[in-house]
């Protein structure tokens, strides 16, 4: 089983960036599909973001379409999160998630993925 650590998150101000880091450690991270959700006080967690397994596809809320920008490096067994022009709606507590998947299929449902970080708070305010 992989297990999943994130960092860098932070207090930003609006319009600023910050890039999110989710490392895997227990296995190779390269056959699993990764996801970031987002989760603010008192609302459900949110899809933001999904990479497939080889890294090939993606697929983003449209909500941050043309902001942020998710890459994985199977190397390094490394997903990231680069966050740009951030808003005060985009504060919430990120997390990394995974599933070991063979195919180009990448869950955009919380559901789907059965390993998740422990989460990384990010507060964009002024």
């Amino acid at each position: 089983q992989v297990q999943l650590v994130e960092s860098g998150g932070g207090l930003v101000q609006p319009g600023g960036s910050l890039t999110l880091s989710c490392r895997a450690s227990g296995r190779s991270l390269s056959s699993y599909a990764a996801a970031w959700f987002r989760q603010a006080p008192g609302t459900e967690r949110e899809f933001v973001a999904a990479v497939d397994a080889a890294g090939g596809n993606t697929d983003y809320t449209a909500s941050v379409k043309g902001r942020f920008t998710i890459n994985r490096d199977n190397t390094n067994n490394l997903v990231s999160l680069q966050m740009n022009s951030l808003k005060p709606e985009d504060s919430g507590v990120y997390y990394c998630a995974a599933r070991y998947s063979t195919t180009h299929h990448m869950g955009v449902l919380s559901w789907w993925y059965n390993t998740w970080g422990q989460g990384t708070q990010v507060t964009v305010s002024s």
